[in-house]
């Protein structure tokens, strides 16, 4: 559905995206993860047809989005980082503004609008003034919004910024349920936990370049190979370090009581063949264990940020 390749803009001498490559399924939802500066914001923008890309092209279900923004304005629904409500509106009215620029008004957009709000929990909310809603409910509200014209794709910029735990829970829950409606959906975000139990997909951005993008699992197990190996050993211990020591392979070696941990360059296929060599050296092996990381510890590993993003 979505093809971006060799996505280039700089802002003044600052590249914010540097040759950006990367496509996405249908009815996928797409993590984009990135440090702030990382090109995230400035990709949706253009994805959305709001900003012009130096170079490159994006296609969105095979439309141009930097010729056919008018052709695209129907299929993508954009919620902004930082979004504007009209705190002296009702929440149905504010709905069925946004419903009347899409040419949707009378009856029809009002059922229309008390729907969207049914789905997202807030049709109790119709006739509360919008400055009386909380943070999470305006949240929810700027979602239901980008939905008046029943987009394919959403693209939604640090929807939970900002948001209480609970209220990021109930903004997980739309997403899923705007996925099962079969929506393609791309969020960013530094909430990296929420994202890796909402998205099908994964995408590590940093200084405008695509660095990872895949399943979590995929990710993880590309880059999980550079952790230490913990080897436990029942019996045989010099042996099995003799071993180690006479591999290219392993880098480090540490010991604790009956447990080894090595550092091994090698990939899936060299760790079986170090166990083979183990075992035919009758050394007793009760586990052989590549140590894993979280998403947020693999993050700063390959982006080199000391900041905690949680």
């Amino acid at each position: 559905m979505i093809e971006v390749h060799d996505l280039c803009k700089k802002y003044g001498k600052f590249v914010a995206l540097d040759h950006l490559n990367f496509s996405l399924k249908e009815g996928e939802i797409f993590g984009f993860i990135g440090p702030n500066g990382a090109g995230k914001t400035t990709t949706m923008r253009i994805m959305s047809g709001l900003l012009k890309a130096d170079s490159g092209t994006v296609y969105i279900d095979r439309l141009d989005a930097m010729y056919d923004n008018q052709a695209l304005k129907s299929k993508i629904g954009y919620m902004p980082d930082f979004f504007g409500v009209y705190d002296n509106l009702k929440t149905i009215e504010y709905m069925e503004f946004y419903a009347s620029l899409y040419g949707i008004t009378g009856a029809k957009a009002h059922e229309l609008c008390m729907e969207l709000l049914d789905h997202l929990n807030l049709s109790d909310k119709a006739d509360c003034y919008v400055d009386e809603l909380s943070r999470g409910m305006k949240q929810k509200l700027c979602l239901a919004r980008c939905m008046v014209h029943d987009p394919e794709l959403l693209i939604l910029d640090e929807p939970c910024s900002g948001l209480d735990p609970g209220a990021r829970y109930e903004m997980k829950e739309c997403m899923k349920m705007l996925n099962e409606m079969g929506k393609t959906i791309i969020i960013s975000s530094h909430i990296l936990s929420e994202l890796s139990e909402m998205c099908t997909t994964i995408g590590i951005i940093d200084h405008g370049t695509m660095i990872a993008k895949g399943t979590e699992k995929e990710i993880m197990m590309h880059f999980n190979t550079s952790n230490p190996i913990k080897i436990h050993i029942l019996d045989g211990k010099n042996i099995a370090i003799k071993v180690l020591k006479e591999d290219s392979l392993v880098r480090s070696i540490s010991i604790e009581d009956e447990y080894i941990m090595i550092g091994f360059a090698g990939e899936l296929q060299e760790e079986s063949e170090l166990l083979k060599k183990l075992v035919d050296q009758g050394v007793r092996v009760a586990s052989f264990v590549r140590q894993t990381g979280s998403l947020e510890q693999l993050f700063l590993k390959i982006t080199g940020k000391q900041e905690v993003l949680s």
